[in-house]
């Protein structure tokens, strides 16, 4: 699936199953609530904390689906194109880290 397509079907879902948006603020609250329960299972996964009983039955790539999910939403509300957004990005990356990763003694 490409980004623009995500795009259409999450627009869709909103209209005919989500009744609508939530707006912008909730949105933007929900997108950090989505974020924090990555972080959650990346600190116990691959971190130092240990999973709780209640932490066992979590999905890492469910989870990171629900940031992508609510991330096209604001995209969408906002009228932005995620496939552009990020193509201008990687070129704007490729000129300002062209030799700053690479000279970088700490990634050697």
């Amino acid at each position: 699936m490409e980004i623009k397509q995500a795009q259409q079907l999450v627009d869709e879902w909103i209209k005919t199953t989500g009744v609508r948006y939530f707006n912008e603020l909730t949105n933007t609250a929900m997108l950090m609530e989505e974020v924090g329960e990555v972080a959650r299972i990346m600190a116990r996964q691959y971190g130092e904390q240990s999973f709780k009983a209640s932490d066992k039955e979590v999905n890492l790539a469910d989870e990171m689906a629900d940031v992508l999910f609510v991330l096209i939403c604001l995209a969408n509300q906002t009228g932005i194109d995620l496939t552009e957004a990020l193509e201008k990005n990687m070129k704007k990356k490729n000129i300002r880290d062209a030799d700053r990763h690479k000279s970088n003694e700490k990634l050697k």
